[in-house]
């Protein structure tokens, strides 16, 4: 009776499901056919004719050098600043979590309240203070400014999640001999292995599928993005190495989070009992 009252919910769920895997399977079939027939006709073309699927759209797409560049600068800025801010963030998040110092309540206050800032009104002041400083058009310009915006989500995230920890389990390592350091790499990034997990998944996604920063303060370095983008605009026509370049685009974040859901779930509801 309950597989019976729950039918009605997951054929639905199912057929959201369906609507949100046809577009990404489509562009795959795309990505696997010939430019004549993608120009002719529609992906659906291969599934009555599957002799048409062809790998020569990915060797072109490979062969572009601007493309692979920008495929390289993306994994290096996007896994580069995940990992920078999950430290950071785990650090302060211990910090306001677990260790008292003056003005902590009303710092976390100012934490709290940078989530609401959009990043498009740092753009232009942090573009001209790129253009003086040297950081303009490079990963590591990149990387910091993806790290700044992520700090406030971050910090209020693990710091929550840390508050989840028992504080007998803290004291009695600090009552061990144990150092601050000691604790934080021993016992809390094992503790909060969720919580980070769901941070890095957020901020890998966010990176990889940035546009408008990306735009706007490069223009040799490009992420897979840009270069997608400006084939677009430049070649028009070109769709035999636009849609590999986008399948790859999708594909990697897509793997990224099915392979850590798991983490990522039981890191959202960390913290959700104590603020």
């Amino acid at each position: 009776m309950t597989a019976l009252r729950r039918l009605p919910v997951q054929v639905l769920l199912g057929g959201i499901a369906l609507l949100w895997l046809v577009p990404t399977f489509g562009l795959l079939l795309t990505s696997l056919l010939p430019p004549s027939v993608i120009q002719s006709d529609g992906w659906w073309t291969v599934l009555a004719e599957p002799r048409l699927v062809t790998l020569d759209n990915y060797r072109a797409m490979f062969a572009d050098r601007q493309l692979v560049d920008a495929l390289v600068t993306t994994c290096v800025v996007a896994v580069g600043n995940t990992a920078l801010l999950v430290l950071v963030s785990a650090l302060a998040g211990y910090a306001f979590a677990w260790l008292p110092f003056p003005g902590r309540d009303a710092l976390f206050l100012v934490v709290v309240g940078l989530l609401v800032v959009p990043l498009q009104v740092a753009l232009i002041p942090i573009f001209s203070l790129y253009s003086a400083t040297g950081l303009f058009d490079t990963a590591a310009g990149l990387i910091l400014f993806h790290v700044a915006f992520g700090l406030p989500f971050g910090i209020f995230l693990l710091r929550n999640a840390l508050l989840e920890i028992p504080v007998e389990v803290i004291e009695s390592a600090r009552l061990d001999g144990a150092s601050e350091a000691r604790v934080f790499t021993q016992l809390i990034l094992p503790l909060s292995r969720p919580a980070i997990a769901a941070l890095a998944i957020f901020q890998f996604l966010f990176t990889w599928n940035d546009l408008i920063v990306a735009l706007t303060l490069g223009r040799a370095t490009q992420p897979l993005t840009v270069a997608i983008f400006a084939q677009l605009r430049q070649y028009g026509a070109n769709i035999d190495i636009i849609a590999p370049a986008a399948f790859i685009s999708l594909a990697i974040p897509l793997a990224v989070f099915l392979s850590l859901q798991r983490a990522f779930t039981r890191g959202l509801l960390a913290g959700s009992t104590k603020g």
